[in-house]
């Protein structure tokens, strides 16, 4: 605490950027400040509410960066957060990317669904709140179109041509003048003019109808019909035809919620939603929020409505798009929408979350119940992974108040055991897991629930009584001969509990089985993957450990390795002889376990 308090002293009047780090020198916050000695200090001044209490608590170093301007310490912040993922930071966790309809730049323009926007000369239309959104409308567009449908050019036409949504450059001479119209036409739709399109169709339609073609005409209704139900979402629109973005943000127990509307072409095309807990101030987190949504290659309309004109200096200039904060009129009541709707939105969410926690905390109480053993806050729970003896490992998980606490999860190579032996294994994973819990004071589980029958509960158990002196509940799962979760085991010896099958206990036992075995899997397949890998280089000189996780890292597999060029391993470093040699004895191993299963 000298330290930081020495740090703090010396902290600079200048705008920039720091980073708060816990014991493990992990980043776990990135902030910015007009003034880097007044912002920084006040975390470790005055009281705090819980959330940001316990992003204080884990502060016990911080690095700062100072920059030569307000809108240059937003840019780096942006920057640190998406380096760092700070575990405190709020906005795009998952690095979540928008899709957008492209018309490529082509010679033979192609319509695609991407999610990265960049200056190739192509048109971008979105951003989609969904894929599922973005692929519909891209569906319509194909059928109405008959653009090149192929990525790669074909020597002969396609179904596509058949079915009149292509019109085959492979094979035939294209005016471009074709081309600009059918582009003039997508672009006029994806910005919001329907109805021209809906009067063409209906024309066709009446004409295929007239003609008997009543497979056209249904189609075409069809087509009609979807085009209705996009014009029927256009609730706001505006006579300017002006693209604009706005936004509005709700924030409440510590949580925040925001929404931005998407207008384009004066109509409101897409909105998108985001909820999350935040540790700033709130509106300085929503400015954050804003920019790094647009420097994240979004689309930047032409205007941006914001619903708060504090601290957006920087953010205009760093964005560089006009940003406006109405106080009356229809924009008023577009952000005042938004706003709404972000409050709405996390309301539900409170509601769905209280709910989820009423339902858990009900569950494990009734699960303890059962057991007679009060309430099991915390449980641990075990399963075992191998394959006919090979490679065997086992983990562990934690459920906290009936939901799983991931940071708490543990992997086990199995070092004593040799063979399927379940009953080994699990007494050596029971031993090495509470040895530690009892040498390093860590918190003892409540419950500790085996993948397992009368078996593997009897020899956990034993290692708990017998060698370490803990008298803690454990419970088994066996399964049945669907490999179901079938019965609650207990005691020792451990006999069946009544458990209703379409309890809340019964599904909180069967998410803990499913979630410690995936997690089991997921371990033994990595594990069993890179020794399957090495194993079969063993046999070839001039192949060391060095050179074996050199071509771990680079193919992966061994199947990439018998399909890589000589010219691929020289890239490695490894010369045109050992390649060979390399490539001849895994085809030589292919042979043979052909022949061997003949």
């Amino acid at each position: 605490m000298d330290t930081l308090k020495e740090k703090l002293s010396l902290l600079p009047d200048k705008p920039g950027c720091y980073l708060m780090k816990n014991a493990a020198g992990e980043v776990i916050y990135v902030g910015k400040a007009k003034v880097l000695k007044n912002r920084v200090r006040s975390y470790f001044t005055g009281s705090h509410d819980g959330k940001t209490q316990r992003l204080v608590q884990e502060i016990v170093d911080f690095e700062y960066i100072v920059t030569s301007s307000p809108v240059e310490a937003l840019l780096l912040e942006c920057n640190l957060i998406k380096k760092h993922d700070p575990r405190y930071n709020v906005l795009l966790k998952d690095d979540k990317t928008y899709p957008y309809i492209k018309i490529t730049n082509e010679e033979h323009p192609r319509l695609e669904i991407t999610r990265k926007v960049i200056k190739d000369g192509a048109k971008y239309f979105g951003p989609y709140a969904n894929a599922g959104a973005a692929q519909e409308t891209k569906k319509l567009l194909d059928r109405l179109y008959p653009l090149r449908k192929c990525k790669n050019m074909p020597k002969n036409v396609c179904l596509y041509y058949h079915m009149g949504q292509c019109v085959a450059p492979c094979e035939y001479e294209i005016d471009t003048k074709q081309y600009e119209e059918m582009i003039e036409q997508i672009t006029r739709f994806l910005n919001g003019s329907y109805g021209e399109i809906k009067q063409t169709l209906k024309h066709q339609m009446e004409e295929a109808a007239e003609n008997l073609e009543f497979e056209r005409a249904k189609e075409l209704r069809d087509q009609i019909q979807y085009i209705e139900a996009i014009m029927e979402k256009q609730k706001v629109t505006f006579s300017d035809n002006i693209d604009r973005d706005a936004w509005g943000y709700h924030a409440d127990k510590g949580w925040m919620s925001i929404q931005v509307f998407h207008i384009r072409q004066g109509k409101m095309i897409e909105r998108n939603v985001a909820s999350f807990p935040y540790y700033s101030e709130e509106h300085e987190d929503f400015i954050s929020y804003v920019a790094q949504f647009y420097l994240k290659e979004h689309v930047r309309p032409k205007e941006i409505l914001l619903p708060v004109s504090e601290g957006t200096e920087e953010l205009e200039e760093a964005i560089g798009t006009k940003l406006l904060f109405p106080q009356r009129g229809p924009k008023k009541q577009l952000t005042d929408m938004a706003r709404e709707n972000a409050r709405i939105a996390l309301e539900e969410k409170f509601a769905l979350m209280a709910r989820d926690e009423a339902r858990s905390v009900q569950a494990v109480q009734k699960l303890g119940d059962v057991l007679g053993i009060g309430y099991p806050k915390r449980i641990e729970a075990f399963d075992n992974s191998n394959i006919q003896g090979v490679d065997p490992v086992s983990a562990m998980i934690v459920f906290t108040d009936g939901k799983p606490d991931k940071k708490e999860y543990r992997k086990y190579k199995v070092k004593s055991v040799v063979g399927p032996d379940d009953y080994g294994t699990m007494r050596e994973v029971v031993r090495r897991r509470y040895t530690r819990v009892l040498k390093e004071g860590l918190v003892l589980p409540n419950l500790i629930v085996i993948d397992g029958g009368k078996g593997q509960i009897s020899a956990a158990v034993d290692v708990l009584e017998n060698e370490l002196g803990l008298f803690i509940p454990v419970c088994g799962l066996a399964k049945d001969e669907k490999h179901r979760t079938a019965q609650l085991l207990v005691g020792d010896p451990p006999i069946p509990v009544e458990l209703k099958r379409d309890s809340n206990e019964f599904y909180l036992l069967q998410r803990i089985q499913d979630e410690v075995h995936r997690f089991a899997i997921t371990f033994h397949r990595s594990t069993r993957g890179k020794t399957m890998f090495q194993s079969r280089l063993d046999d070839i000189p001039g192949i060391g450990e060095k050179r074996k996780k050199l071509l771990l890292k680079h193919f992966g597999s061994i199947k990439r390795m018998k399909e890589a060029s000589v010219d691929e391993y020289r890239n490695l470093g490894i010369g045109d002889k050992l390649a060979r040699q390399i490539l001849e004895h895994l085809r030589e191993e292919q042979e043979e376990a052909a022949r061997d299963s003949e």
